[in-house]
């Protein structure tokens, strides 16, 4: 009888090392399956936003020109990039929610589904409001649905040589208060979750903070904000240009400026800014990756996704 039970608890042992080392080996294979892709990528013509979908892979919205249709989702994989799913306009802001992949264009949202079917999930008819310029997407808190930024009226903000007009001229006086924020959930009901503000000209980016509240990027005015007590506050700093807008799990924000081609992170206590990067061509709606201690951001005119180390 001893032997025989000696005997057992050999085995379970043996079977025991086996799992571990079974273990390991499957964590080193998908350590690397991720880390095979090295950054920077290129991808097309004018990415706009980057997010992590199906199989671990990452997709991309790409504008290109401005021929109706000829907008495309792209796959970044192992394998390289290929198109995933074309037939768009100016796809923007993407979201990946519980095996779809949702993106706005000019006035609606697309859904995606993993063998690159494309459906329009919301009309521009189920806005509440006449939406005039969709942008950024960010899922919400419990991942029940998103919110779509609504730059509003566009063709304001610019001189004719396409910069922006600055803060103190009569030209920005002029810019509408027409932009606001949506909550869509994923039953394709809409509601106007942050309305018009005089903080919040030509709203761009759009994320959500550790507390669940939107997070905010002014494209003309250059704000950064947050909820606070129930208000949108500017953080410290000017960011003209404003795109994309995160919080990290330790308080710090980060925030791109698309017409500066820079990245910033702000303290959580101090509201310091430091900048990550510069000199792209044009910094869009990156994603941030903390597990990778990374953001990954399109440079849109130049057709790059690189990746920004935020341990800085």
């Amino acid at each position: 009888m001893k032997k025989v039970v000696i005997q057992i608890l050999r085995k379970l042992k043996r079977s025991l090392e086996f799992l571990s080392i079974f273990f390991l080996l499957f964590l080193l294979v998908a350590c690397n399956v991720e880390s095979d892709i090295k950054f920077p990528v290129k991808v097309g013509v004018k990415p706009e936003s980057i997010t992590k979908g199906f199989n671990g892979n990452y997709y991309v919205t790409v504008m290109n020109g401005k021929e109706n249709g000829d907008g495309e989702l792209v796959e970044i994989s192992t394998k390289g990039v290929k198109v995933f799913s074309k037939g768009f306009n100016e796809p923007k802001g993407i979201v990946f929610i519980k095996e779809h992949l949702y993106f706005s264009d000019i006035n609606c949202v697309w859904k995606v589904d993993k063998d690159g079917n494309k459906s329009v999930f919301v009309k521009k008819e189920d806005f509440l409001k006449e939406v005039l310029y969709l942008n950024d997407v960010a899922m919400d808190g419990d991942g029940t649905g998103f919110y779509v930024a609504d730059m509003g009226a566009t063709n304001y903000m610019r001189d004719k040589n396409n910069n922006l007009w600055p803060l103190e001229s009569d030209e920005a006086k002029l810019v509408p208060q027409l932009g606001r924020i949506y909550h869509v959930n994923l039953e394709g009901e809409v509601i106007v979750y942050q309305d018009t503000s005089p903080l919040m000209l030509n709203p761009n980016g759009v994320g959500v903070d550790n507390d669940d509240n939107i997070m905010v990027s002014s494209f003309f005015l250059g704000n950064f904000l947050v909820i606070r007590d129930g208000k949108l506050t500017p953080l410290k700093g000017e960011f003209r240009g404003g795109d994309a807008v995160e919080q990290d799990s330790e308080g710090n924000y980060y925030i791109s400026s698309w017409s500066q081609g820079k990245v910033w992170k702000i303290n959580r206590e101090t509201e310091e800014s430091t900048v990550l990067v510069e000199g792209l061509k044009s910094a869009a709606d990156f994603y941030l990756e903390e597990n990778n201690n990374r953001l990954l951001v399109p440079d849109m005119m130049a057709g790059i996704i690189y990746a920004v180390d935020i341990k800085k």
